[in-house]
């Protein structure tokens, strides 16, 4: 009889709200696994574009970090207009999207490796982490209202904030992957 392969999700030691440890460690989840199907991309393939107007891989591992450091600055640290350069080798704009119809990526990513974002990417959610460690319960309701550029208002709790940074990564990443095939599709020589 072969060994049952378990699959376990436990929260992170370290947190004062066990809700916000699992939050993290689901985080941390996906992180690992992004990481593991990245591990041999090329600049090349970072930058690649598969038409104009279209994500690369590298705007978005770079959106990723810039989006945890963003939310972490506006929802635990109340800062209206936050300053993800301080944290971050990129500023909020840095990662090109969204992209015009016909745009290319930002020049300031271009020839970049993936230590470069592997980098971006642990340094953002060290600070989450970080930042994240003296959340309690209680707080987990508490609702932030925000005005955006536009003139509107958007209210979000806590809550909230840890889900959407789990599920984005988690979209972001399936995108990721998409790029990888299509780029193996067509730039890659096929194996005879």
């Amino acid at each position: 009889m072969s060994a049952i392969q378990r699959s376990t999700m436990k929260p992170l030691p370290g947190y004062k709200s066990q809700e916000v440890a699992l939050f993290i460690a689901q985080m941390d989840d996906q992180s690992r696994r992004l990481a593991e199907g990245t591990r041999e991309l090329t600049p090349a393939e970072l930058e690649w574009q598969p038409r104009p107007g279209m994500n690369t891989i590298g705007m978005l591992l770079a959106h990723i970090a810039i989006v945890e450091v963003f939310w972490t600055l506006v929802v635990l640290k109340k800062e209206p207009e936050p300053a993800i350069d301080h944290f971050l080798a990129v500023g909020a704009d840095d990662d090109g999207m969204p992209l015009p119809e016909e745009g290319k990526p930002p020049a300031n990513l271009s020839g970049k490796d993936l230590a470069y974002f592997d980098n971006l990417l642990a340094r953002a959610r060290t600070f989450l982490k970080e930042t994240a460690a003296g959340v309690l319960d209680g707080d987990l309701e508490h609702e932030i209202v925000r005005t955006r550029p536009d003139g509107t208002k958007r209210s979000v709790d806590v809550r909230w904030y840890f889900y959407h940074i789990l599920e984005h990564l988690s979209g972001h990443f399936g995108q990721v992957l998409l790029l990888r095939h299509l780029y193996k599709a067509s730039v890659v020589p096929a194996k005879v």
